[in-house]
């Protein structure tokens, strides 16, 4: 599986963001995808994910209520929709792709990353 992750960029904080992640592979529906960060100085952190088909979604604390995942298997696209953004979800965010059984919140689980797209919320 290969990832491709786009839609960063700079926002003020209460904007709106949509992450993409476009997946090359045959048996993309059968994967775990995942959305990771990682702030400068820190260390990489879980931030969303999405069970195979869809069936079951999991989010961090700090983005319950903000962000949604998604994914479209007919497309091998996974999506992030960030609301409410605020200075401390900047980030260089990253998708990944993990097989099923995996630890979901557990970035050593995951197989297979995309190269990282920069998020950046000013104040």
């Amino acid at each position: 599986v290969q990832l491709q992750a786009s839609g960063g960029g700079l926002v003020q904080a209460g904007g709106s963001l949509r992450l993409s992640c476009a997946a090359s592979g045959r048996t993309f529906s059968s994967y775990i995808m995942g959305w990771f960060r990682q702030a400068p100085g820190k260390e990489r952190e879980f931030v969303a994910a999405i069970s195979w088909y869809g069936g079951s979604v999991y989010y961090a604390d700090s983005v319950k209520g903000r962000f949604t995942i998604s994914r479209d298997d007919a497309k091998n696209m996974v999506y992030l929709q960030m609301h409410s953004l605020k200075p401390e979800d900047t980030a260089v965010y990253y998708c990944a792709a993990a097989r099923p059984g995996t630890p979901i919140r557990a970035s050593r689980g995951y197989d297979y990353w995309g190269q990282g797209t920069q998020v950046t919320v000013s104040s």
